[in-house]
């Protein structure tokens, strides 16, 4: 079958799987983690036509690329979603940076193995960003590969189709697992970074000496903890009415995450009462405790306000105040651990592997499991 023709009809094929896509979800979701062996895999070379880097360079800001070139990319595969903080979706790096690669299946850790060379396919796909923003306090997210999202709502969304992965996804041999780097602070990547400028954008690294909380001099505040709350999360999740910003210190968030029954036992402690309702600087739709309601049994209940798994971000400085986020889902299996208080109060430091990650210009790790993150007394 000539090219032409096998492109044609795989173009056809993809757009009609299209309609199945559905759009990146700004919050962790659920994850399947059994205790499955790994199935039979058929083991290919291919050889890669650009680095991670080379095509990251070849993202614009604001222009997602459907690509229309033989690219080919080759990595080893860096993450896990089996402890479930990684969402249908697996890291891979070189030499010269890492890329997520947005496969719309769970239980990803049966088929991409933690030291497995993966190929990916390029051509039809789609290089996007997520996580940009404009404005000085702000910046870029990451570069990354998926199919072109029909809504348009976002830069790319996941293969989902087995058809999509089987032509575009391909697995190597297994070798030894990524060994993480350790990053000096004076070589973590600035808001304008991406993988094409940073070799450590997207890779699993170490970062130590890291101590909780971080002072925005910009805005004079205090960060510890944020998570984000809806009081419905079928609707417009976007809308200011409908989002609670959970920010800044005090927070009384003491765990990496929130189950939703953590989450609803935060909620019934009255904790958050005060917080408003709104979107960062439009709070003009009441506050958490306007929903408060204790009927005459003095059973507390909050109706309107969604009890939901929550992923957090904790905020942790450098010694030179770089702010580093260390990003947990509220559907892995450690999201109710508890935070050392010797973390919490700044008597402990600790060191952290995960993948390095931009999200609005500020860094973020997400790690594998919770033994990636260590507490030096």
């Amino acid at each position: 079958m000539g090219k032409t023709l096998k492109y044609t009809l795989l173009s056809s094929l993809l757009c009609l799987s299209a309609f199945s896509c559905t759009s990146i979800k700004e919050e962790f979701q659920p994850v399947f983690s059994g205790n499955e062996n790994p199935p039979h895999q058929q083991v290919v070379t291919m050889t890669p036509t650009h680095t991670i880097a080379e095509l990251a360079s070849l993202y614009k800001t604001g222009s997602p690329w459907k690509i229309d070139k033989n690219i080919v990319i080759s990595g080893i595969v860096s993450t896990t979603d089996q402890p479930g903080n990684f969402y249908k979706s697996f890291y891979i790096q070189d030499e010269t940076g890492g890329m997520e690669i947005k496969i719309g299946k769970n239980g990803l850790y049966n088929d991409y193995l933690p030291g497995q060379r993966i190929y990916v396919d390029c051509r039809e796909l789609c290089l996007g960003m997520y996580g940009y923003k404009s404005g000085t306090a702000y910046g870029n997210g990451m570069v990354q590969i998926g199919f072109s999202d029909p809504t348009g709502e976002y830069e790319t969304s996941y293969l989902e189709s087995s058809l999509l992965i089987d032509s575009h996804v391909f697995k190597g041999e297994i070798g030894p697992e990524v060994e993480p780097v350790v990053v000096p602070e004076s070589s973590l990547p600035a808001s304008t970074a991406t993988q094409a400028t940073s070799h450590y954008v997207g890779k699993l690294v170490t970062v130590k000496n890291l101590t909780y909380g971080w002072y925005d001099t910009r805005y004079k505040e205090q960060n510890e903890a944020f998570a984000l709350l809806y009081l419905n999360s079928n609707q417009n999740k976007k809308l200011s009415s409908n989002r609670i910003f959970i920010s800044g210190a005090g927070t009384g968030i003491n765990t990496w995450a929130m189950s939703k029954e953590k989450m609803a036992e935060y909620l019934y402690s009255g904790v958050w009462d005060e917080v408003s309702i709104g979107n960062a600087n439009d709070y003009n739709y009441g506050k958490v405790g306007d929903y408060r309601n204790v009927d005459a049994q003095g059973k507390v209940s909050y109706p309107g306000i969604e009890k939901a798994a929550a992923s957090v971000s904790h905020y942790f400085s450098t010694p030179n105040g770089t702010c580093i986020q260390v990003r947990t889902s509220g559907f892995s299996k450690f999201a109710d651990k508890a935070i050392p208080e010797s973390v919490l109060n700044g008597s402990a430091k600790v060191e952290v592997t995960g993948i390095l990650a931009l999200y609005q210009g500020k860094i973020q790790m997400v790690v594998n499991d919770i033994s990636d993150i260590k507490v030096v007394e």
